[in-house]
């Protein structure tokens, strides 16, 4: 497999569970920076919650640029069962925060390692996601009467594009999973000149 799962924007889900109402919100992150900062961004939206836990995984499923925050809920009850599930649900550069707004109900330790993991796999029921392909990008030209039918056709091969150049013609830089790129070509190929890859 040349690639792997990455959310498609911000989802939230939200429930209350034992008197407390807990709020997960993921997003795609590519980096421990970004994971950071949208935990932070959080933080900022929510700064009236008891507790902000936070797990990412900033890289491919199961990577190792990965971490995990209790944000004051009792050691081990909080991050590490949210990056547990993150780590195995196939999905990569993926960041949750679970927000808590305490209801009066202390849920106990096993209470609170079930509040917090199951809510980012409620999160990750319905969560938007796309395949992102890793392999070696390629390089087209192409008209500008063409240019919406072939990102069009990127979109269907499960691409994406990479960047952008508007001179005479449009310079694209596109990245597709290896084994539709035959067919992405051979779809393109009265559209678009290959230029290399």
């Amino acid at each position: 497999m040349d690639g792997y799962r990455v959310p498609v924007g911000r989802h939230r889900v939200e429930e209350k569970i034992g008197g407390s109402l807990f709020i997960a919100t993921a997003d795609r992150v590519s980096s421990a920076e970004e994971a950071k900062a949208f935990v932070e961004a959080m933080k900022r939206e929510f700064r009236d919650a008891t507790h902000n836990c936070h797990a990412f995984v900033a890289g491919p499923p199961g990577a190792s640029a990965s971490g995990m925050g209790d944000d004051g809920e009792p050691r081990g009850t909080a991050g590490p069962p949210m990056h547990q599930v993150l780590t195995h649900c196939g999905i990569g550069e993926i960041a949750v925060v679970v927000t808590r707004y305490f209801g009066g109900t202390k849920l106990g330790t096993g209470g609170l390692v079930r509040a917090y993991g199951g809510m980012v796999k409620r999160c990750l029921v319905a969560l938007p996601s796309r395949f992102f392909a890793t392999s070696e990008p390629l390089a087209l030209t192409v008209a500008y009467g063409d240019l919406a039918a072939v990102k069009h056709e990127v979109a269907a091969h499960d691409g994406e594009v990479l960047s952008e150049a508007f001179t005479e013609v449009v310079g694209l830089s596109v990245r597709l999973p290896e084994a539709l790129k035959d067919a992405f070509l051979d779809r393109v190929s009265r559209m678009a000149t290959v230029v290399e890859g």
